[in-house]
């Protein structure tokens, strides 16, 4: 019988490259994907097919309204800056206490399910300055989550796993295309030109825009590597 795992998965690079990491590990999966309010939901329809593709025990997309709050480039009407990365401030796509949010659903699923661990890909190098990547702040919610669950105050303990904490965008790509990753089934995107109809459901073949912090982090890594990504770009339809 293998360990039960919960990988938070959006449906991006990071995240995909994080569940590969974990069935390598001899997990079973179980995923969990948020529906809270972002700017388009083509994230959440390669979160299910990345799902599919690693054949996990559970998929569950998880719906709250983020949006209600706003504050952010992803949850409110605030232009999402294009073609500037800047890692000494924190930009405004930063969604307020987003991980948060999603660790503690994660951390209830996985109490539930009797999973000790739970994967999330943050990262503290090629990422965009979030303070909720950060080392430091995924060892406090480790702790809080075994002083507040009645399984870690029994004696069964919940590991958080950030496998890419310390690795930079070019090596999360070799990594996971050691581990045979498809990474056209994945999409980063803040701000895709082809965002789909009023109600945020995507058109086909949804797009990414090439310009926004992640659309570039991702795009570096796959240049350093010298591998194309195989996701279509905006520029490339003009």
């Amino acid at each position: 019988m293998f360990p039960k795992a919960v990988i938070l998965s959006s449906g991006g690079l990071d995240s995909t490259t994080v569940l590969a990491i974990a069935k390598s590990q001899g997990f079973d999966l179980y995923t969990i994907s948020f529906d809270y309010g972002q700017r388009h939901k083509q994230e959440l329809i390669s979160a299910e097919k990345v799902s599919h593709a690693f054949s996990v025990k559970k998929h569950i997309l998880c719906k709250i309204d983020l949006r209600q709050f706003g504050g952010s480039a992803l949850t409110d009407n605030i232009a999402v800056p294009k073609d500037h990365l800047n890692s000494n401030e924190i930009p405004v796509t930063y969604v307020p206490a987003r991980n948060t949010v999603f660790l503690s659903l994660a951390l209830a699923w996985a109490e539930t399910l009797k999973a000790q661990n739970i994967f999330i890909g943050v990262n503290a190098l090629d990422y965009s300055g979030y303070p909720d990547c950060r080392p430091e702040y995924i060892r406090a919610f480790e702790i809080l989550a075994n002083l507040a669950t009645k399984e870690g105050v029994e004696g069964n303990p919940f590991r958080i796993h950030t496998p890419l904490m310390h690795l930079n965008k070019a090596e999360i790509i070799r990594k996971g295309l050691d581990l045979g990753v498809d990474y056209s089934l994945t999409f980063s995107c803040y701000d895709p030109p082809n965002k789909g109809d009023r109600e945020g459901n995507p058109t086909a073949n949804g797009t990414a825009c090439g310009h926004c912090d992640s659309c570039l982090l991702r795009l570096r890594g796959f240049k350093s590597v010298g591998v194309k990504d195989p996701v279509h770009y905006w520029e490339h339809q003009k």
